[in-house]
């Protein structure tokens, strides 16, 4: 008599969880279904194939002979249909995704969580300049991009805010404010800012380089840079100083760089953004994960 898949599924899982409960659970059924698609397995093999009582589930000598055999061919064929599944949707190949210095925690477990959930499909890290975060994405080398708000271009979509930080202010250890517990925005007019080079939009750079206060007051700026390694290098020069969120300053120390909360500015947002009129169904899903992710943290 032939076995079918559903008997040999509920076999697997059953020799991994060892309880019927879990594993009911896992195949979304109830306990007498477990138990009646292993009968009807034991019944095809004409041996037991489980040791089971009130206490423990365990295998057989001839269950674990059985599992040794077939365990192989399951997985194959699971991801034969997992493949399969993937190129029906559109849901395999890989996806581009820029980031401005260093993709900190939230973001990359969004890139983790997608490749687990979409093992068909491929989620790469492109990084990009920081003096032109939106020009990739617009000529199409990447498919989306971790940007932070504001997007101003109507040539590009973005999802919801993904992460949401306090700003900082990056400032040398020999700076006046490098032992400061917290900077005002109004003494943001006593520093020299490093200014971001284009074509970032002007707007785009305002939240990281303002040129002036919440109140109005003039910001001077000094030198500019175009990636966020020159500019942590002449902050630490002590030839200027910069905003950066939060996380960022986490995974960028350097012990010639002081971070320095800022009170009285809005916190710095990061969303997705993509050009309009390419999504695929692969960006898609991506978008969609960044969604379940951004209304988890909420």
């Amino acid at each position: 008599m032939s076995v079918e898949f559903r008997e040999l599924e509920c076999f697997v899982v059953l020799s991994e969880e060892l309880h019927f409960t879990r594993t009911a659970a896992r195949l979304y059924t109830s306990q007498a279904r477990v138990s009646q698609l292993l009968r009807q397995l034991e019944e095809r093999i004409g041996a037991r194939l489980f040791e089971r009582n009130s206490r423990r589930v365990r295998l057989t000598p001839q269950g674990e002979l059985f599992l040794a055999e077939v365990r192989p061919a399951f997985d194959g064929i699971t991801a034969a249909v997992d493949r399969a599944r993937a190129r029906a949707r559109g849901i395999e190949g890989t996806l581009r995704i820029g980031f401005v210095g260093t993709p900190y925690g939230t973001l990359l477990d969004l890139v983790g969580d997608f490749r687990t959930g979409h093992p068909q499909a491929r989620a790469d890290l492109v990084e990009t300049a920081l003096s032109d975060p939106f020009g990739p994405l617009l000529r199409g080398e990447i498919d989306a991009a971790f940007v932070t708000l504001p997007v101003v271009d109507p040539a590009l979509r973005t999802g919801p805010v993904i992460a949401a930080d306090p700003l900082v202010l990056g400032v040398s250890t020999r700076h006046a404010f490098a032992a400061r517990a917290h900077v005002g925005a109004e003494e943001l007019a006593a520093c020299t800012f490093v200014d971001i080079a284009g074509p970032a939009p002007a707007r785009w750079r305002e939240l990281q380089s303002p040129t002036t206060t919440p109140g109005g007051r003039p910001i001077p700026h000094g030198p500019s840079a175009g990636t966020l390694q020159e500019v942590l290098s002449l902050i630490a020069a002590d030839l200027g100083v910069l905003l950066f969120c939060a996380q960022f300053a986490g995974y960028n120390g350097r012990p010639d760089v002081a971070f320095v909360p800022v009170t009285g500015l809005a916190e710095s947002a990061v969303t997705l953004a993509w050009r309009a009129g390419h999504e695929t169904n692969l960006l898609r899903s991506f978008v969609a994960a960044s969604t379940r992710l951004s209304v988890r943290a909420a």
